[in-house]
């Protein structure tokens, strides 16, 4: 396997997908891609695809881990044993559209975001691809919290 996967996930594993982003993996997910179109690209890309579906984990010419789990946590351990995360990448990446985000000054995002969080936060990224702005807040702690990282701190 890469060192740092990259990833292409079915559409049963949406939550999946989600959490991976969070924790820095280059991770594709479109629901509408149907079994031969994941693996043509898994192979086209070199990604490891994550899938549910024995038929297509064993399908030639691709790198596959079959979840075992139907329950995330579970899944998040396994893919999390079978492929290290990115080094620091943790938070780096857009949860919606998987682009990486960029550090932005404060200033260039004014009016973009509520006026308690514009009030109250200094550090701002981006994600140029779909435009949605992200920033520390509780969410932010939380999401940390549940994968173990602490509540504070940096990436």
């Amino acid at each position: 396997m890469p060192e740092e996967a990259r990833l292409v996930v079915d559409a049963m594993l949406g939550s999946l997908a989600r959490w991976l982003r969070i924790l820095g993996y280059d991770t594709l997910y479109d629901q509408r891609l149907d079994d031969p179109a994941l693996a043509r690209l898994a192979r086209a890309e070199g990604r490891v695809l994550l899938t549910r579906d024995r038929q297509l984990a064993s399908r030639r010419g691709i790198q596959a881990i079959l979840v075992q789990s139907d329950h995330l946590r579970e899944q998040l351990a396994q893919v999390l044993a079978e492929l290290p995360p990115p080094d620091g990448a943790a938070f780096g990446r857009c949860v919606v559209c998987n682009a990486p985000l960029e550090e932005v000054d404060k200033a260039s995002i004014e009016g973009r975001v509520p006026e308690y969080v514009w009030e109250t936060q200094a550090d701002f990224r981006l994600c140029r691809r779909c435009g949605r702005i992200y920033w520390r807040g509780t969410h932010w702690r939380h999401m940390r919290h549940r994968l173990g990282l602490g509540g504070e701190g940096a990436d």
